[in-house]
């Protein structure tokens, strides 16, 4: 018996761990043999009268995969992990630089006077929006994936159980709205609370980024953090059914997701002040935004099967890159990560990942390597908070002037024009109470920017055309940012001594 450990290359899930396991233990001549996702390698004990390496290593490839030359590394991987990396972190600037996902938000939100089948327009034409703002989640779902030996799935069938999961949650929500509605007689607020919103947008962010770069194969330690179902669940389930059932169970959670849209559905289900009537409105509604999502979602299923890795790396690239969008929008509702600081966490990150990634033989190496990055993530950190300190200073005290800032009978007298794609930044100084005048010119409010959330002064105003006051006197000299209800839309309050 000959006991050998293969590199194994292209796995991305424990799916496909259970599938080359399967398929390694039904060859004639394998005794035993232990496949582990997390380390990327495969255990074979073997008989060499029956079965040699080199069907061994056909039998991996034929189920989709590779066997990595044996020896250390030649620092390819380490070439493809920067450039994987520096692709994701340039797109994701872009996509904050330019506002993408504020482009797409709908300048229409449902009201009180629309009929049922109005209700259902306006899901479809919200359904550009559910691509840019749940499209990394729905991607996520619909990417290829290893369903047993040769069994597969139906193309379409993860898109339409995640969205079937997203419709039962939104009508069950409208359902819950209209009964609470009932009870207290109607009412004008609903959805969930800000600080909440925030923090699942950061938990999900936070798993599709780790989803996507283990999909990309790079930094093979974040395989370790359990983002799937624990073994003997799995064992119980059957792994083949709890894949299938995943999206439908992601689709449910999706209905907790804050959206401009959907929050105006959820205030028009609690104003019904009926469970009927607030179910069935969420449910046409959902309904409106399935056909293009279940397009979407069938259409990756389907170049999956003929481009698997192409479509996957792509996908894996937009999951990621769209996770770190959720991490910013979270990051802002829950200030707890201010965008420049995720940027900053993300760039640190990826340096010290990949210097724990250099191909060298001596663990040593690989820890001094890893220690060094993380000396220099340590210095640009500090020096970057001593710069914030500065900024915060005497360097800004021109700009009050430069706003056109007067103070009238004590009162800092501050004029801003709303616009859809962003937010004023305003600087006014410490000590004074500030009346903040914003004009907002027909057309410039719409489902992401009509509410803004300033956590500093634990204000939340929503606009209307014409001319908006915010009122605060700041305390405490420093830059706070702000942003709209769902965190992609931004601004700053520069306060000065």
């Amino acid at each position: 018996m000959i006991r050998e450990q293969l590199r194994i290359g292209g796995m991305t899930c424990v799916n496909c761990q259970n599938k080359i396991q399967r398929g390694l233990s039904g060859t004639s001549g394998v005794q035993y043999a232990a496949v582990s996702w997390q380390r990327g390698t495969a255990t074979v004990t073997y008989d060499p009268d029956k079965v040699s390496r080199r069907q061994i290593r056909q039998k991996i490839e034929k189920l989709g995969y590779e066997v990595l030359p044996d020896g250390q590394a030649d620092g390819t991987e380490l070439v493809r992990t920067v450039s994987l990396l520096v692709i994701v972190i340039s797109l994701f600037v872009l996509l904050q630089r330019f506002g993408v996902l504020n482009l797409l938000v709908p300048s229409q939100l449902a009201d009180s006077t629309m009929g049922y089948g109005m209700l259902f327009v306006v899901g479809l034409l919200t359904s550009v929006h559910c691509v840019a703002m749940c499209g990394g989640i729905h991607l996520s779902q619909c990417l290829p994936r290893q369903e047993g030996d040769g069994a597969s799935v139906p193309a379409f069938l993860p898109s339409l159980l995640y969205n079937a999961g997203r419709v039962v949650s939104y009508t069950a929500v409208g359902f819950v709205l209209g009964l609470l509605g009932m009870l207290l007689g109607g009412g004008s607020g609903a959805g969930v609370p800000v600080l909440l919103q925030g923090i699942l947008k950061l938990i999900a962010g936070a798993i599709m980024v780790v989803m996507g770069l283990n999909l990309l194969g790079v930094f093979p330690w974040l395989r370790r953090l359990p983002l799937h179902l624990p073994g003997a669940l799995t064992k119980k389930l059957g792994q083949e059914k709890a894949a299938v059932r995943q999206p439908f169970l992601v689709g449910l959670l999706n209905g907790l997701m804050p959206c401009g849209p959907l929050q105006s559905m959820q205030i028009l289900a609690l104003g019904s002040g009926s469970p009927l009537v607030g179910a069935l409105s969420m449910l046409l509604f959902s309904l409106g935004t399935v056909p293009l999502m279940l397009g979407l979602g069938t259409a990756v299923s389907v170049l999956g099967k003929r481009f698997a890795k192409a479509v996957t790396s792509v996908g894996a690239v937009l999951v990621t890159v769209m996770g770190l969008a959720m991490l910013s929008q979270g990051g802002s509702l829950s200030g707890w990560l201010l965008p420049d600081r995720l940027l900053f966490w993300t760039i640190a990150l990826a340096v010290v990942g990949t210097a724990a990634s250099v191909p060298v033989s001596k663990t040593a190496y690989r820890l001094a390597a890893t220690a060094a990055a993380l000396a220099l993530v340590v210095v640009a950190g500090v020096a970057l908070q001593h710069l914030d300190r500065s900024s915060s200073g005497s360097g800004n005290s021109n700009a009050a002037a430069a706003d056109g800032v007067q103070v009238v009978d004590g009162v800092q007298l501050v004029d801003s024009t709303l616009v859809p794609g962003q937010y004023p930044t305003i600087t006014v100084q410490a000590g004074l109470p500030v009346r903040w005048t914003i004009n907002a010119p027909a057309g410039s409010v719409n489902g992401c920017n009509y509410r803004a959330i300033i956590q500093e002064y634990g204000i939340e105003h929503d606009f209307t055309e014409g001319e908006n006051v915010i009122e605060f006197t700041p305390s405490t000299a420093g830059t706070y940012p702000y942003s709209c209800w769902m965190g992609m839309i931004r601004g700053s309050i520069i306060v000065t001594d």
